[in-house]
Order: structure tokens, then C-alpha cells, then sequence
């Protein structure tokens, strides 16, 4: 990372984890000036899997920030957190969608709420640990994906307004994850040898169903239907289901079954066979761009851990069609999808509906 010759304010999301301490250490290394703030989401279970947005994440970016020499904020997100990331995650699930509440919480708390506050306190840019990269290409700002392909995170940073991206850092585009925990290692950070956080961050044990269980949200049981409308079985409550799912049906056939739908109108789980589970397109919504005019040739990711597929686009109103060269497994509604052309993120926006035939 170069040097810069005006000192500038940067502000580091932190949460005590490798990735977050490394990033700040980068800065300040650089001749930033940098604080590191952490963001009180509402999660405090001493003890969580990872530790992620607990008590014990509050004092690892504490003692990460004092090792660094430098300050700490702390900003209680909490009811933000409520409304915009995990209400909408119970909503989308009891509506038949699968949600993607890092994309959310990207969108209305990083780079919303955090953003606005590093603005507010004369910060020139907020800086995370996430792995991708930003560069101006031509005449304009680019997300671009990072060195570490295996530890790309780009798919989550699509909603970021085009605007925005010349005020947001992220340090550790350029490295690996294993040269960020050396990184670490040698500067004898606290947050060296932490556990990474694979789960999402308010649903401690991995296992969301659980987390319902335990909220005591509102479930209706009723009907598994083939797509004749055939009754094959019963359902707990399609919140307790995704699309593509095999195991957990309960019903017993000659040939795997599979959730290939949802009518909440009638409250039913449609399944069927695999091949089923095929479509040639969706249409997506809540677009957003880093770009005015898009490439004839362009890939889409349907999920995180999706390959990439070519795909061709056609507006429609505010919404987006977008066809495969290839037909693709199990399109959910409510998952985002993400268009590349090389190496740079063009945008993405939220499936809202699969094309079938």
C-alpha cells in the first residue's frame, strides 16, 4: 500500500477479528491516521462461536486498538440491526424467500449507518477487512475482486452506492488470507490466532431453524404437494424450508424429492425431481450499478458459493431479466444475484422471480 502525503481520518470497522486488526494495522503502517469503531448489534452471548459481535468482540478491538495506539468508538446499532437486517430475515423465511442477511447488513449498516457516522465525524474514508478491491478504471470507481479468490467477497458489497466507493478502503485486497494471519502473527496482534466467523452473526449456532424454535415465531403447518397439487406430506411452516432442499421432508418416494417452490397463499411446499429444480433465467429488483452501460458479454453469480455463468440481460421497467447460456440449479427468490464481466463487479440486485420453461 502506498504512502500518502496529506495525512488523512480513516475510520476501520473492527471486530476484533484478524481481518478487521490487520486492515487498521495496514493503514496506520501507510500514514493514515486511524480509529477503529465497533458496531453493537444486539448479539451479547458470552461465549457465541467465534465470538462475533459479543462482549468478547468489543474487547479484542479494544485491546487490538490500544496495541495499534490507537482510539476506539463503539456505536449501538442494535435497534437498526432489528429492523433492517433480522426482521426482514424472519419476514423473508415466513414469505417463502430466502433472505441474505450479510447483504443486508452491508447495505444498511457498514455502508449505511457506519459510513454516515465516519462522514459525520470528519473521517475521510471508512475502511474494512473485507478481500476485494477498489480502483478507478478509466473515468470511473470499480469493485473489483481481490487477489485471494478463495476469500472473495464481493457478491456481499454490490449494494454499495457507485458514490461512495472513492471514500471506502479495503487493505487487504491484495494479500491472502494466510499472509494476512502472518501479518498478524508478526506484529503480535491479539486477534492473531482468532477463529474466523462462518455463521451468521445473530443465529449462534449455525442452525436458523433453531433460531426460530427459540424466538417462538409464528409457524403454520400444512400441505407438501407435488406440482400436480398432489398431497404428499405435511410441513412444519415454510420458514423451516429453502429451495433445493432434500433431507427433512419426511415423505418417502421412489426417486429424491426436492423443495422446488413455495405457495403462501396456500400455504404449500412444492417439491418435485431434481431436473426440476432447473431454470433458464429470474428477474431481479433493487438493482443497483457501479456502471452506466453494461458489457454484451457478463457472468452471474445466483449465490455466494455459486461459479459464476454467462448470462445475457434485458432491462424490464425497474427489474432486470437475465438468462443463462446454461440453466441453473435452484434460483431462489430473495438471495441476491451478482453480474461480473472479468475480474470487476458491474452490480446485482435481489431475485424476485425464477423464469420456469
Amino acid at each position: 500500500m502506498q504512502s500518502v502525503l496529506r495525512k488523512k481520518k480513516v475510520l476501520v470497522a473492527m471486530s476484533g477479528g484478524v481481518d478487521s486488526s490487520v486492515a487498521a494495522l495496514l493503514l496506520r503502517e501507510a500514514g493514515y491516521e486511524v480509529a477503529g469503531a465497533t458496531m453493537l448489534l444486539g448479539v451479547h452471548r458470552s461465549g457465541d462461536k467465534a465470538g462475533r459481535f459479543t462482549d468478547e468482540s468489543v474487547a479484542d478491538a479494544q485491546r487490538v486498538c490500544g496495541q495499534l495506539g490507537i482510539s476506539h468508538r463503539i456505536f449501538d446499532f442494535a435497534g437498526l440491526m432489528e429492523r433492517r437486517v433480522i426482521g426482514k430475515f424472519i419476514r423473508e423465511y415466513q414469505s417463502g424467500r430466502t433472505p441474505n442477511p450479510c447483504v443486508d447488513c452491508n447495505r444498511h449498516l457498514k455502508f449505511g449507518a457506519l459510513f454516515a457516522k465516519a462522514r459525520g465525524l470528519g473521517f475521510d474514508y471508512l475502511a474494512t477487512g473485507h478481500y476485494a478491491k477498489i480502483e478507478k478504471r478509466e473515468e470511473r470507481w470499480a469493485l473489483i475482486k481481490p487477489r485471494d479468490e478463495a476469500k472473495d467477497q464481493t457478491y456481499f458489497l454490490y449494494s454499495i452506492p457507485a458514490g461512495d466507493l472513492p471514500s471506502i478502503l479495503f487493505p487487504l485486497g491484495g494479500m491472502t488470507k494466510t499472509e494476512v494471519r502472518q501479518k498478524a502473527k508478526q506484529a503480535a496482534l491479539q486477534a492473531a490466532h482468532r477463529q474466523d466467523s462462518q455463521d451468521i452473526c445473530f443465529v449462534a449456532t449455525g442452525d436458523y431453524r433453531k433460531w426460530f424454535e427459540d424466538r417462538r415465531l409464528p409457524v403454520v403447518p400444512g400441505d407438501i404437494v407435488n406440482e400436480a397439487g398432489r398431497v404428499l406430506g405435511a410441513h412444519r411452516g415454510i420458514a423451516f424450508y429453502t429451495i433445493g432442499q432434500r433431507s427433512g421432508l419426511g415423505i418417502s418416494a421412489k426417486t429424491p424429492l426436492y423443495v422446488l417452490r413455495f405457495d403462501p397463499a396456500k400455504n404449500q411446499v412444492i417439491v418435485g425431481h431434481r431436473e426440476e429444480l432447473l431454470s433458464p433465467g429470474l428477474l431481479a429488483g433493487r438493482l443497483n450499478w457501479f456502471c452506466d452501460r453494461l458489457p454484451e458479454e457478463m457472468e452471474a453469480k445466483i449465490r455466494y458459493r455459486k461459479k459464476p455463468a454467462r448470462c445475457r440481460v434485458a432491462r424490464e421497467g425497474g427489474r432486470m431479466r437475465v438468462v443463462f447460456e446454461q440453466s441453473q440449479e435452484a434460483i431462489t427468490p430473495g438471495q441476491s444475484v451478482v453480474f461480473y464481466a472479468a475480474d470487476e463487479v458491474l452490480g446485482g440486485g435481489i431475485i424476485e422471480e425464477v423464469v420456469r420453461g
